[in-house]
């Protein structure tokens, strides 16, 4: 059988992946770096993402002030993201225009200029956006449930950072980050679309190969030590609506438990979307806590969200409990319904059922050329392109036995963080 797409590494370390899809005269070309929160010490929280931000200031080349006339002018369109793991940015373009993405990228790997004033302008953006979002029920308790959760290891903090690292950050401190993580030998660049392989491999050397390797960005080693026993938080703060979210240890993406993990997600709480870039959706109405919780009216909505990521992170249930429902009322249903999964064995047609929505979610948010050249460098960040490609496969391959494993193993209450959001009732 034919190999579906195609792996090179430059002379200076950059990994390529190329994928061609000739449904639609579209490319779509992702750059990704090995850095996010993971990588960011006390002091120096939120610096991937503003380094990100940064990015879209210009270069000696591409000045600010063109940058997006330029893409727009092609009919392309372009984003950057930053997580816990990794920071992307990628240009969708019609075929014949995507050079113009790999000039660009290639230019921002080594020439952003980091202006002392465009600096001081997007620290106000960002301690903005930090303020707004503390304003979001949601956030003020996630934070809260991430910092209990990690006390140790860099996954503790929200990759927009706190505060009083927003307001003492240098510009010379931005600098240094993006010098030491923007280099070839830490990055991948995967490009799907409409392309002859031969001839974007060529032009992807001519611009990048000449960008000289670095020395490998030090990394931070601080695993979290196992947790010591269920932690109990209430949350305070605007609004009239009450909020639960629970969250357990979770295995990384590479461990084979996060697939039974994920079958798990869908039976409980519908499948989470591991595409963070979106595509599709399916309902949740048929599991177990929609079920017992939104069906019994004790909530309005029950959500589920697992994660891939590099190092064991969360397993998250966010619970919108009823205006006429106490918040001890709802966790005790919640409770009955994870000892209900962690003791009893779940029906082979059930397992069915959650596999099958799980992989039609995967399937949505696979779809289109965008989404293709997503997968292509995400699975890299936390492991290789061959666990998107043997995903499907590996649900299939989820038993009944396999699933309540999982259950007894990560959903215990001592392995928890459970959190309330109280409202003051104030409306603001």
């Amino acid at each position: 059988m034919k190999k579906a797409f195609t792996e090179a590494t430059l002379s200076n370390g950059l990994k390529v992946l190329l994928k061609e899809i000739h449904t639609a005269p579209l490319v779509s070309s992702w750059l990704w770096y090995r850095v996010g929160s993971r990588d960011e010490p006390t002091g120096r929280t939120g610096i991937s993402h503003w380094v990100e931000h940064m990015q879209f200031k210009g270069t000696p080349q591409f000045p600010a002030s063109v940058l997006d006339k330029a893409i727009s002018r092609d009919g392309g369109m372009w984003n950057a993201f930053t997580y816990m793991d990794w920071t992307t940015y990628f240009e969708t373009m019609p075929a014949d225009k995507i050079d113009l993405a790999l000039r660009l990228e290639a230019d921002r790997m080594t020439a952003s200029l980091f202006d002392e004033k465009e600096v001081a302008s997007e620290r106000t953006v960002i301690i903005s956006e930090r303020e707004g979002s503390e304003n979001e029920p949601l956030f003020r308790l996630g934070e809260a449930v991430q910092h209990a959760a990690f006390r140790v290891h860099p996954y503790h903090h929200e990759v927009i950072g706190d505060l009083a690292d927003l307001q003492t950050m240098t510009r010379d401190d931005l600098y240094r980050h993006y010098r030491a993580f923007y280099v070839p030998n830490n990055a991948v660049m995967a490009v799907a679309g409409d392309f002859g392989t031969g001839d974007m491999l060529r032009r992807i050397r001519e611009l990048y190969e000449p960008i000289p390797a670095a020395p490998v960005p030090p990394r931070l080693a601080r695993p979290e030590p196992e947790a010591g026993g269920e932690h109990r938080l209430t949350v305070e703060g605007p609004g009239e609506t009450t909020y639960i979210q629970v969250s357990y240890r979770a295995p990384a993406a590479r461990h084979p438990d996060f697939f039974a993990m994920t079958v798990l997600d869908s039976l409980l709480a519908g499948p989470s979307s591991l595409n963070m870039f979106g595509g599709g959706g399916t309902s949740n109405k048929t599991s177990r806590l929609y079920c017992a919780l939104v069906d019994a009216e004790l909530a309005v909505s029950v959500n589920g969200g697992l994660i891939s990521t590099i190092d064991p992170f969360l397993y998250t249930l966010t619970i919108t409990v009823h205006p006429e429902r106490k918040p001890a009322e709802v966790l005790e249903a919640l409770d009955k319904e994870i000892s209900r999964i962690r003791e009893e064995r779940v029906s082979e047609q059930e397992i069915a059922r959650a596999v099958k929505q799980a992989r039609a979610l995967f399937a949505y948010g696979s779809e289109s050329v965008t989404n293709q050249a997503f997968w292509l460098g995400h699975a890299e960040m936390f492991d290789t392109y061959n666990w998107f490609l043997t995903y499907l496969d590996k649900l299939a391959k989820i038993t009944p036995a396999q699933v309540q494993e999982a259950a007894q193993k990560y959903l215990r209450p001592q392995n928890r963080v459970a959190g309330i959001y109280l409202p003051t009732g104030d409306g603001k």
